[in-house]
């Protein structure tokens, strides 16, 4: 009798690791994405939740994406293209304001 009752709890601890276990590994790319700080992890953390109901499927496809961080754009701007960039602008502020003055009678008369 002690033998049955030692086997059922065995068997009941035995089936609690293996769905704890499952559960922790399809965590692991929400771990990957929050230490690495990913600017989608809330959506990596729902993609493995998703993962679970459909048999892992898309765990791999998961776990790429947490580890794919897109790296920052770096622009360097040379001095000559920050003259001509800074021509263009003063252009094109030139050109908003004579639109301005040329709508602002228009609206005058409409209201």
């Amino acid at each position: 009798m002690f033998l049955d009752y030692l086997a059922l709890v065995m068997l009941i601890i035995g089936i609690s690791l293996v769905i704890y276990t499952f559960i922790y590994i399809h965590d692991i790319p929400y771990q990957i994405a929050k230490k690495r700080d990913h600017s989608q992890k809330e959506a990596i953390h729902l993609a493995c939740w998703l993962s679970l109901f459909t048999l892992h499927a898309i765990w791999p496809i998961v776990f790429i994406w947490a580890v794919m961080k897109p790296k920052p754009l770096a622009v360097r701007i040379e001095e000559d293209e920050r003259g001509l960039i800074n021509q263009r602008l003063h252009a094109l502020e030139a050109q908003l304001a004579e639109i301005r003055t040329a709508v602002a009678p228009q609206q005058k008369d409409i209201a």
